[in-house]
């Protein structure tokens, strides 16, 4: 466990940012988790198989083995912030970030380097070292090239999805503040004021009073968190966004039971209505879903019609909110105990 201190002022300056490069190196570390256990769960099947077979054949990603280096438990230390860095304001974009990442200074380098290895440096952090430049331009490139093949083919699906969470998030920080927003995190962490407490395989703490915080939700993150270490004024803990579905292929079907529910309002209808558990865009739906947005818009107007959800706007987003009559609904009509009533699609994702 580690337990980080937070002040007011850390808490009063929350914000929430979207971070693709962090995706690429959490993508990444989830290949290397899986390598020698069962595949990766849906919906993370086919773009981590995809992926496995990615780095294992393309020549050009060889730099990216170190963060199988980084992450490995031979390594056992965190990692330096350099190799997952903060996201600076405004730069949302891969190409941005990955620039950012070229122009690493060399003396945030050499003090990550001096505070995570005074023992010396290990054997593969060395480049880094000694040509920073070359080093963290090849890594750059191997960065945007596993992009390419692995990510940027589901982006708009995957950046619609993480826009609705950052929207949604952004709404509990200016209507119940940022300890709400905290405590709501999706992930296993708890929050007791002034600690925010996340699962590690050591104990440790960390004093970030006087940081500002900023919270990167991410899609290839399963079932963990992360904290930055370094960064002098900001404190970066990224957590699972939801949607995941937008990463998948297909998922097979098998034999459905129409339950209750479907019979009553139809299987579509009831999908959408069960995925919302929270406020949610069409498109967000439709990427959680792994359904088209005109399906998803189809249903919603035959939801709205029946009052069971509510349609408010958000700025450039409407947002479509289950109503307490399409609880009653759910309640009443849902079969006990089947896998619909147990875990809604969105939630599953």
């Amino acid at each position: 466990m580690i337990r980080i201190r937070l002040d007011d002022a850390a808490i009063d300056r929350t914000r929430i940012t979207v971070s693709p490069i962090l995706e690429l190196v959490n993508g990444i570390e989830m290949v290397h988790r899986h390598r020698a256990h069962p595949r990766a769960p849906w919906p993370y099947t086919d773009w981590a198989d995809r992926a496995r077979e990615v780095l294992r054949t393309v020549p050009e990603l060889a730099p990216l083995r170190i963060y199988a280096q980084l992450y490995g438990e031979e390594h056992g230390r965190p990692t330096p912030d350099l190799f997952t860095p903060v996201p600076s304001a405004g730069r949302t974009t891969v190409t941005e970030q990955l620039d950012d990442l070229r122009r690493t200074p060399h003396a945030v380098i050499r003090e990550q380097f001096g505070k995570h290895y005074p023992e010396g440096l290990p054997a593969f952090l060395e480049p880094y070292r000694d040509d920073p430049d070359r080093a963290l331009g090849r890594l750059a490139d191997a960065l945007a090239a596993f992009w390419e093949l692995t990510i940027a083919p589901h982006w708009p699906a995957m950046r619609a999805v993480l826009d609705e969470e950052v929207l949604l998030r952004a709404q509990t920080l200016a209507v119940a503040g940022p300890e709400a927003l905290l405590g709501d995190v999706r992930g296993p962490a708890s929050w007791e004021r002034p600690v925010l407490s996340l699962p590690k395989r050591k104990e440790s703490g960390l004093d970030a009073r006087g940081r500002r915080l900023l919270l990167v939700p991410v899609l290839l993150l399963q079932d963990t968190m992360t904290c930055s270490t370094d960064h002098p004024e900001i404190l970066m803990i990224t957590y699972q966004a939801r949607g995941a579905a937008a990463l998948a292929g297909p998922r097979t079907p098998g034999p459905h039971v129409r339950g209750r529910l479907d019979r009553l309002i139809g299987p579509g209808r009831s999908t959408v209505l069960r995925a919302l558990d929270r406020p949610a865009t069409t498109t967000g739906l439709a990427a959680a879903l792994g359904l088209s947005p005109s399906t998803v818009s189809e249903q919603l107007a035959s939801l709205l019609t029946a009052g069971v959800v509510d349609r408010t706007r958000a700025g450039r987003h409407v947002l479509y909110t289950r109503r307490p009559e399409g609880d009653t609904l759910l309640a009443t009509f849902e079969d006990p105990g089947s896998p619909e009533s147990m875990e809604s699609p969105a939630a599953a994702a």
